[in-house]
């Protein structure tokens, strides 16, 4: 039995892939999608293909699709928001101060909008007396406290 694949069965492949990717969100069978409609378009300019030949392209393109996603493009995309895992992640957080404590004009609470090492607040110390509401940059950390400096926005 001969099967013949025609330049729209690859496409149809492809766009079932990617519909499939949005509910599956996997981010994995997008790239056989893509080499799919990839594989339409070179086939359909070289309708001499054989199907083994069709099917070892597809594979080999969905394999460089992968590779230059998780080489080239990922890396670019690590957001902005993630969760700072480490302690050299924290390095350079920006945050707000919300308590003061009265006996100690440089230390207080601050707050973060990303959660550093699993939590949005902190005890912090600072070479300058702090005020709520003062931005602060994180430049190290000691024991359990942050150490922070004023946070310049200009």
């Amino acid at each position: 039995m001969n099967i013949m694949l025609e330049p729209w069965h690859w496409f149809v492949l492809g766009i079932v892939l990617i519909l499939l990717e949005l509910f599956l969100a996997t981010f994995a069978i997008l790239w056989f999608g893509i080499a799919a409609i990839m594989l339409s378009l070179l086939y359909w300019l070289s309708p001499w293909m054989s199907t083994a030949t069709q099917i070892l392209t597809w594979a080999i393109f969905s394999i460089l699709n992968t590779i230059l996603w998780f080489k080239f493009i990922k890396p670019f995309t690590k957001r902005r928001n993630q969760n700072p895992s480490n302690i050299q992640d924290i390095l350079g957080q920006t945050g707000t101060v919300i308590q003061i404590f009265p006996n100690e004009s440089h230390s207080a609470k601050v707050r973060f909008t990303i959660p550093l090492l699993g939590t949005e607040e902190w005890l912090s110390e600072c070479d300058q007396a702090l005020h709520v509401g003062d931005r602060i940059e994180v430049t190290g950390i000691q024991d359990k406290r942050l150490l922070v400096k004023l946070h310049n926005a200009y």
